[in-house]
C-alpha cells in the first residue's frame, strides 16, 4: 500500500517522540530537561544501567551513544515491537488519531468483510472462554489441569471449551444478531452440502483461539477430550481471514519477544508452544496442523534469522524435521538459515520440561544442530555403502540437494560441508591422526598452523629412521594441470567424477576450485567458466591458468584435442594417486614397524623415493611406467621391490605380534 504525500510528515508531525519512546524506558530525571524535549534513559535496545540513550523531542530523533541505535517514532516501533514498516505506522497513526489512507473500493470492501469475520471469531472466543467456566467445561478444566495450565494460565491464552452441541455458538451468535452467513464464512459453522441445517464446527473440544500477527482472532484450534474422536486436533478451515499455510500460532507474542533477543522456537502444536511460553521461551510458534510451508519460512525468518525447529522425537517428528529442508534448501541466503533441536525420544517439549526442567530444554535448544547436519543424516540413514555404485547414488543424491541452493556462497560452504562429512563416513580406520573430518594422511597434514609445509613422515615419526621425499610442490603442480583440463574439457569430467572427487586438494583455493566443478558438473566450457568465476572470483581463475606448467600442459595448448585431453588427465591423476599411495602406505609402515627396520631396508626405501620422483618427472628409461606392488598399489616401477619387501616385513611383524 502506498501513502500519499505528506501522510508521514503529518503523522511525525502530530506524535511526540518523547510519548512513544516513554512508554518503554523511565527517564532520568537528573540528566533530562523535560522543557527543552532533552531526554536521558537507559537504553531499550541493549542492557545498561548508565542514562546513555538520549531523544531529541523537538528534532523527533532519538541517538544511543553506547549500541549507536538511533532513528525516529517509526524506526522505534519497528524495533521495539518486531513488526515491520506499514505495521509500525498504523500503530502510530492509532496513537496520533489519524485515519490511514483509503484502499481502492474492492479492497476496502474486502478489508471491512475481514473486520467483521474478526469481530464474529472474537466474540466466538468469549463464549467458550464461558463455557470453560460452566459445569459442561469440569473434563476440559481436569484435563488442564493435568497438563499443568492452571487458571491464570488459561486466561493468558484465552482457553475455551466447546461443549458437545450441535448449535451452541451458533445460536449464542445468531442471538447476538451476527447473521447466518457470517458464522458460516468464518469457520464456526458447517453447513451441509444437501441444503440442511448449519451446525457447529467444534464440539467436546478445549479451545485455542489463533491469532495474527496483529493480535486479532482469525481462526481456532480444537483438541478432542474423546480418546475415540477422528481427529486429536481439529483447526478451523481455510477462510478469506485465515489461511493456515500463512499463519503461525502465537505470532505476535513470539514476535515481541524475539525483537528482545529470545531465540525463536518453532514447536509442533499448541500445548508444547504453550509449554515453552509459560517455562520462559516465550518467542515459541507452531505451525497450524500442516507441515512448515514456505510462506511460513518467511514468516519465521522475518521474526529472527536462525528459528530452531524444535520437534518430537519420534519418527514422525525427524520425517517432519527432513522434510522441512526440501523447503528451505532454495530459500536459504547468507545469515538466514534453520536448526534443529531434536527431542529426546518419546518426548515432546512440554514432557521434557515437565520431566527435566526447563534447563534441559536450553541447553537442548543450544546444542541445536546445523541443517546440513540433518541434510547428511537424512541422505546416509538405514543405507549400506559395501559398493561404488552405492556410494556415487549417495554423492549423486547429495549433488541433487546441494544443487537447489541458490545462493552460490552458501552452496559453496554446504558442498565443503558434506565432503567432510564423506570422509568421516568411508575413512573412519584413519580418523585418529587427522583434523576432523579429514583421514591422518594426507598431504595437508604435517602443514603447520602458518602454512608453512613440513615432511608428513617426519611430521607423525619424529626421530624415525624411515623417511621419504614430501614431493608436496609436485603435487600442487599436478593439481593445477588437473583443474585447468577439466575446466577446459568440462566434458571429461562425468568420465573421471569419482576419481576427481577423491582427489584431497592441497590448497584451498584448488579445494574451491574442485567444489565449483562438482557442484556445475554438466555445464559447457562457458557456462562453466561464468559459474567459476561467479563462484570463486576472477583472481583465482587467472591465477590458475597463469602458471607456466599449465600453460605448457598439452591439453591447455591444444583445446581442440578431445582424446590427447583425456590421455592427459588419465595420466596426472595416476600419477598423483601414486605419489599420495606411497606415502600413506610409508607413513603406515613407519608407525608400524618403528625401530624395527633395519638399515638395508631404510637405504632402500630411499631410494625407492629417489627414483620415484625422477620417474614421475619424466626422468630415466622408463617414463610414466607404472607396475603392481603386492599390495595393488599402482608405483613406479623402480621402487617396486623395495616396497614389496617393506609390506613383507610388515606381514612377518604380524606374524610374531600374534
Amino acid at each position: 500500500m502506498s501513502l500519499p504525500p505528506g501522510f508521514l510528515d503529518e503523522l511525525r508531525n502530530r506524535l511526540s517522540l518523547g510519548q512513544v519512546v516513554g512508554r518503554k524506558v523511565m527517564w532520568d530525571q537528573r540528566k533530562s530537561n523535560q522543557a527543552k524535549g532533552d531526554l536521558w534513559a537507559p537504553c531499550p535496545f541493549h542492557q545498561e544501567k548508565t542514562a546513555s540513550f538520549h531523544v531529541d523531542d523537538r528534532k523527533g530523533f532519538y541517538y544511543c551513544f553506547g549500541c549507536h541505535a538511533k532513528g525516529d517514532a517509526i524506526s522505534f516501533v519497528k524495533d521495539t515491537e518486531n513488526v515491520g514498516f506499514m505495521e509500525a505506522i498504523e500503530i502510530l497513526a492509532r496513537e496520533a488519531g489519524m485515519q490511514m489512507p483509503a484502499r481502492d473500493p474492492k479492497a476496502q470492501e474486502k478489508a471491512d468483510r475481514r473486520t467483521q469475520l474478526a469481530e464474529v471469531m472474537e466474540q466466538a472466543v468469549q463464549y467458550y472462554r464461558l463455557q470453560l467456566k460452566t459445569n459442561q467445561g469440569t473434563g476440559a478444566r481436569e484435563y488442564l489441569d493435568r497438563r499443568g495450565l492452571k487458571q491464570d494460565a488459561q486466561e493468558r491464552w484465552d482457553i475455551g471449551f466447546a461443549p458437545d452441541n450441535r448449535h451452541g455458538v451458533l445460536t449464542h451468535l445468531r442471538d447476538k444478531g451476527v447473521t447466518e452467513d457470517l458464522i458460516v464464512d468464518s469457520g464456526l459453522a458447517i453447513k451441509p452440502d444437501d441444503g440442511g441445517k448449519p451446525y457447529d464446527r467444534f464440539r467436546g473440544r478445549i479451545i485455542f483461539p489463533i491469532r495474527d500477527a496483529r493480535g486479532r482472532a482469525i481462526s481456532l484450534g480444537g483438541r478432542a477430550l474423546d480418546p475415540n474422536a477422528r481427529a486429536k486436533y481439529l483447526n478451523g478451515p481455510e477462510t478469506e481471514l485465515f489461511d493456515k499455510g500463512r499463519s503461525l500460532f502465537n505470532h505476535a507474542p513470539a514476535r515481541e519477544a524475539a525483537g528482545k533477543g529470545e531465540p525463536l522456537i518453532v514447536a509442533e502444536g499448541y500445548m508444547d508452544v504453550i509449554a515453552l511460553s509459560e517455562a520462559g521461551f516465550t518467542a515459541a510458534v507452531a505451525p497450524l496442523g500442516t507441515a512448515i510451508t514456505d510462506n511460513q519460512l518467511q514468516l519465521l525468518w522475518r521474526i529472527a534469522p536462525e528459528p530452531i525447529i524444535a520437534l518430537d522425537g519420534d519418527k514422525a517428528g525427524l520425517r517432519a524435521a527432513k522434510r522441512v529442508i526440501d523447503i528451505a534448501l532454495p530459500l536459504l541466503e547468507a545469515g538466514r538459515s534453520l536448526r534443529f533441536a531434536i527431542m529426546p525420544e518419546g518426548l515432546d517439549p512440554d514432557d521434557l520440561i515437565k520431566a527435566q526442567g526447563a534447563g534441559a530444554m536450553r541447553k537442548l535448544l543450544e546444542d541445536a544442530r546445523p541443517m546440513v547436519s540433518l541434510l547428511w543424516e537424512r541422505e546416509i540413514e538405514g543405507k549400506n555403502f559395501d559398493s561404488p555404485e552405492r556410494k556415487a547414488a549417495l554423492d549423486r543424491d547429495l549433488r541433487t540437494a546441494i544443487s537447489r541452493i541458490q545462493d552460490p556462497s552458501i552452496r559453496r560452504h554446504y558442498g565443503d560441508a558434506i565432503k567432510n562429512l564423506r570422509w568421516e563416513l568411508f575413512n573412519p580406520r584413519r580418523q585418529s591422526g587427522g583434523g576432523p573430518g579429514r583421514p591422518a594422511f594426507q598431504p595437508w597434514q604435517g602443514r603447520k598452523p602458518w602454512g608453512k609445509r613440513v615432511d608428513p613422515v617426519q611430521a607423525t615419526t619424529k626421530g624415525s629412521l624411515l623417511a621419504a621425499a614430501s614431493g608436496s610442490v609436485e603435487e600442487v603442480l599436478r593439481e593445477a594441470v588437473i583443474l585447468a583440463t577439466v575446466i577446459t574439457h568440462p566434458a571429461l569430467l562425468s568420465k573421471f567424477e569419482s576419481a576427481f572427487e577423491r582427489i584431497d586438494m592441497a590448497t584451498e583455493d584448488h579445494r574451491a576450485l574442485q567444489s565449483c566443478l562438482l557442484t556445475f558438473m554438466g555445464e559447457d566450457a562457458d557456462e562453466l567458466r561464468q559459474k567459476i568465476l561467479t563462484e570463486c572470483g576472477q583472481r583465482m581463475l587467472e591465477k590458475l591458468f597463469a602458471q607456466n606448467h599449465v600453460q605448457l600442459a598439452p591439453p591447455i595448448r591444444r583445446p581442440d584435442d578431445m582424446e590427447l585431453a583425456e590421455l592427459c588427465l588419465a595420466e596426472e591423476m595416476a600419477k598423483l594417486e601414486a605419489i599420495r599411495a606411497t606415502r600413506r602406505e610409508t607413513d603406515e609402515a613407519a608407525q608400524d614397524i618403528g625401530a624395527l627396520a633395519d638399515e638395508g631396508l631404510t637405504f632402500r626405501l630411499k631410494e625407492a623415493g629417489r627414483m620415484r620422483d625422477e620417474a614421475l618427472r619424466g626422468k630415466g628409461e622408463d617414463k610414466g611406467l607404472f607396475e603392481r606392488a603386492d599390495n595393488g598399489m599402482l608405483v613406479a616401477r623402480e621402487e617396486k621391490d623395495a616396497l614389496d619387501a617393506l609390506l613383507k616385513m610388515i606381514e612377518d611383524l604380524d606374524g610374531t605380534k600374534k
